[in-house]
């Protein structure tokens, strides 16, 4: 019952649906792949410029810590002493921070793209609703965020106390060594062990992207009569879709009939098809079709070229051919060369005695060659 009033939301959304969607910010996000994403670019970033990094911090605090009684009591000191701090530090600091914020920028755009429409970045009071909020917390989605935070939980948990446990001997053998070389060797440990479980992760990512992208969809479907209504809306009310089709119409008929008065000749049924020829002497075209019509059209058609002197023959079968395989503005069919070429030599030939006399042209219709594929009745 509930399909038969088109309640359900059973059919996929429509394209004009998902774009208004992301014009509202509502796309598919990850917060799990982003935050894979970021992680790993930490890890890899520390493996690059940790050393420099570690290195760069020492350096301050040893030039921060070491001052002179006069240093203290002079500002210009003291700025300079910051001034160097800054420089020392920002560009190590700075790359690592950029290699963080570009995963964070990757990541979303990986997904759902980026959106920067005025109403996907503008303040959206209804998240501020504590009920609205309530319930999604403890609604579908918040059941489905408390799973994922406790599969990463056990996820994190199991694959820390593998790589622990697989270390052990290397942890133990830090306390025989120097504390520089201990504490070199602990730091790469623990970079190590940061990028494994940050790795494990991934495999919540791949499950988490393409259901995001699921329950996006999901949440867009759209009811029978939705779509109903969105088509009304785009394709507009069908009296208006009529009167426009009807001016079209019209308008290529009156830019039509202004072609018949430069036709060569028009081919008729006698009565319900009529065809406008033209050839072009001095082009290597064959000739084209430059008005055609049936009935009221037709007789339209005849009585232009009636009152432009344009030669009417009345052929139909090759009138039939040319109507049903050739629109206007097309040139003929290669398989009515002969035919109208013969028409077109008729009309030339009349002319020529119109102009100049002698013995007068004639041809048969019925016998021009039309093929079996292009007859019809």
């Amino acid at each position: 019952m509930a399909e038969e009033t088109g309640q359900d939301k059973t059919e996929a959304p429509s394209a004009k649906r998902l774009n208004d969607a992301r014009e509202k910010g509502q796309v598919p996000r990850s917060k799990e792949f982003t935050t894979v994403l970021v992680l790993i670019a930490s890890a890899v970033g520390m493996m690059f410029l940790g050393e420099r990094m570690i290195r760069s911090v020492a350096e301050v605090m040893t030039k921060s810590f070491s001052f002179s009684r006069k240093e203290i009591f002079n500002p210009v000191e003291m700025a300079h002493h910051f001034m160097y701090a800054l420089q020392t530090i920002s560009l190590d600091l700075g790359a690592f921070l950029a290699i963080t914020a570009l995963a964070a920028l990757i990541a979303p755009a990986s997904t759902g793209g980026w959106n920067f429409s005025a109403q996907a970045m503008g303040v959206k009071l209804e998240k501020l609703d504590p009920i609205k909020g309530l319930k999604r917390i403890v609604g579908p989605q918040g059941l489905i965020e408390l799973i994922k935070a406790l599969a990463k939980f056990l996820l994190v948990g199991i694959i820390s106390t593998l790589i622990i446990w697989s270390l052990r001997d290397q942890l133990l053998s830090l306390g025989q060594q120097e504390v520089n070389t201990a504490m070199a060797d602990l730091g790469m440990l623990v970079l190590w062990v940061f990028l494994a479980i940050s790795s494990s992760l991934i495999l919540i990512a791949l499950i988490d992207v393409p259901f995001q992208h699921w329950n996006h969809i999901r949440q867009l479907k759209m009811t029978k009569q939705e779509v109903k209504d969105e088509s009304k809306e785009s394709d507009g009310n069908p009296e208006v879709k009529g009167r426009i089709r009807r001016m079209q119409i019209e308008i290529s008929q009156r830019r039509m009939m202004q072609d018949v008065p430069q036709a060569d000749v028009i081919i008729t049924n006698p009565t319900h098809y009529a065809i406008a020829l033209r050839y072009d002497q001095t082009g290597n075209g064959a000739p084209t079709v430059v008005a055609k019509g049936a009935d009221l059209v037709a007789q339209q058609i005849r009585m232009v070229g009636e009152a432009n002197e344009v030669p009417i023959l009345s052929a139909p079968p090759l009138t039939r051919a040319l109507y049903f395989s050739t629109e206007i503005g097309e040139e003929i069919p290669s398989g009515l060369y002969i035919a109208v070429a013969q028409v077109l030599a008729f009309v030339f030939q009349l002319r020529r005695y119109n102009a100049r006399g002698g013995r007068k042209p004639y041809i048969k219709p019925e016998d021009l060659p039309i093929p079996d594929e292009l007859k019809r009745d």
